[in-house]
């Protein structure tokens, strides 16, 4: 009960003297509003950029730079890698093409084939996938050419010279789906790795079988040029760089850029926090000397509350009461400051961000900290203050009637 009457009294003095109260509040807005902006800014453009890499699955791809000889085998061990979010074999650029047309174009398009499967990151999780033979998903560039849609059959087409003359063969394909504009710019087609190996067999003059073309037999275990491969996410870009380097391999990455982005993150969340903690440290300070203050000028007020009965442990939290409300007050205030600058901010600068992107941005856990941080720092400097109250005597109140 005395502790509920030690609020009360304390939340009655906050708003009886409410000048010097709305001075506190005032003095940490000025301080946390600011704070507040520079770090929307820091998120926002910093963070963007992050974003940007992230989203961007041509950040994650990691290209051989040569071609080599990888086996079945070497698949299967690279799979188990945790960094490795999505990889299937490459055959020869050369013969990872296909001419196709289809009847509603008179063209007859040239098209490369680019292995693909489930997970892969240029493609649509929610999209079709090529998951068979006969199953293709075209680029944009294609399909406006061929004139063809999800759903419609289209004709495809291979040559070869094979015991000394020119040879054609032909495969009906599904358009299962149409890729963005931004996965594939060229005229390409997303296949089952089937189908690009199917394509390579019959122009090195080898049988298949599944597609009823004629060849000779091949038994040997076949090997690849090169591969398609994507990370997990783009921290572990570097990791997998490294680990291929350690099998002989060189690769080219976008590694470099996704670095440099990083260590801008790092400065500048760097000189943030050494700013915040600064201008926090300032203004526990400037708030404890206040509160300081406050104690002595009601020193006999508070005295008499010892002297009727009220302990050391209640009179501490008079201080410490005002200096919450002062923190969550001056937090409220902070947020608004904030929002106006933002609005003002990403107003001036809409015209040159791209659809949806903001400037200067927070998200709610942001608040949230700022709001636990600053009612901390009030509160331990109310500290300085309740071991000020703590140590005025009953008596002290009598000496000054």
């Amino acid at each position: 009960m005395r502790l509920l009457k030690t609020l009360r009294l304390a939340s009655r003095d906050y708003t009886h003297e409410w000048q010097m109260s709305a001075c506190f509040v005032l003095a940490l807005a000025a301080v946390l509003g600011p704070m507040l902006v520079l770090f929307g800014l820091k998120f926002g453009v910093v963070g963007g950029m992050l974003n940007q890499l992230i989203e961007n699955p041509e950040n994650r791809e990691i290209r051989p730079v040569s071609s080599g000889r990888f086996d079945q085998e070497w698949f299967d061990r690279m799979q188990q890698h945790d960094g490795v979010a999505f990889l299937v074999p490459r055959t020869r650029s050369i013969a990872a093409t296909i001419e196709l047309n289809s009847e509603n174009s008179s063209r007859i398009v040239a098209t490369e084939l680019i292995p693909s499967g489930v997970g892969d990151p240029l493609l649509p999780a929610d999209g079709a996938l090529p998951d068979r033979i006969t199953h293709i998903v075209l680029s944009q560039s294609a399909a406006e050419k061929l004139k063809v849609g999800a759903g419609d059959t289209i004709d495809g087409s291979a040559t070869r010279r094979y015991g000394g003359r020119k040879e054609r063969a032909h495969i009906e394909l599904s358009v299962v789906g149409v890729a963005p504009t931004a996965a594939f710019a060229r005229d390409g087609a997303f296949a089952d790795v089937r189908l690009v190996e199917a394509l390579e067999d019959y122009r090195d003059g080898r049988a298949v079988p599944e597609l009823g073309w004629t060849g000779a037999e091949d038994n040997d275990a076949r090997s690849y040029p090169g591969f398609r491969l994507y990370a997990s996410s783009i921290y572990e870009v570097s990791d997998l760089k490294d680990h291929l380097g350690e099998l002989g391999i060189d690769v080219r990455t976008k590694a470099a850029d996704i670095d440099l982005v990083m260590r801008m993150d790092r400065n500048l969340s760097a000189i943030y926090w050494a700013i915040a903690v600064i201008g926090l440290i300032g203004f526990s300070l400037s708030l404890g000397a206040s509160l300081w203050a406050n104690v002595d000028r009601k020193r006999k007020e508070l005295s008499v509350l010892r002297l009727v009965g009220f302990r050391t442990g209640d009179i501490v939290w008079f201080p410490v009461t005002q200096a919450f409300y002062t923190g969550v007050f001056g937090w409220v205030l902070a947020i608004g400051i904030y929002f106006g600058a933002a609005y003002a901010i990403n107003g001036m600068l809409a015209d040159q961000m791209a659809a949806g992107q903001q400037v200067c941005v927070l998200l709610p856990q942001h608040f949230a900290m700022a709001l636990g941080l600053t009612v901390t720092a009030a509160v331990l400097a109310a500290a300085l203050a309740g071991w000020r109250s703590a140590r005025i005597e009953p008596s002290d109140g009598l000496r000054e009637i």
